[in-house]
């Protein structure tokens, strides 16, 4: 199923406020990352990778990998 609409434009609050959780949960999840002293599990172009947390003052843009080579 394929949909070209904005997930901005979903009909259902939870669905539109979905992208800014994520978004919050990430930021979160470093931050826990960092009191710990451990590392992010990501998943990058199909390949699990360890990332060291970093803080910064804007989350990263959500990019969708799913599709990538």
């Amino acid at each position: 199923m394929n949909n070209p609409q904005p997930i901005e434009l979903a009909l259902t609050a939870d669905l539109r406020l979905s992208q800014a959780a994520l978004i919050r949960a990430a930021q979160r999840a470093r931050e826990v990352a960092m009191q710990t002293g451990t590392a992010i599990v990501v998943l990058r172009h199909g390949v699990l990778t360890y990332v060291q947390p970093t803080i910064s003052p804007q989350p990263p843009a959500v990019v969708d990998e799913s599709e990538a080579p």
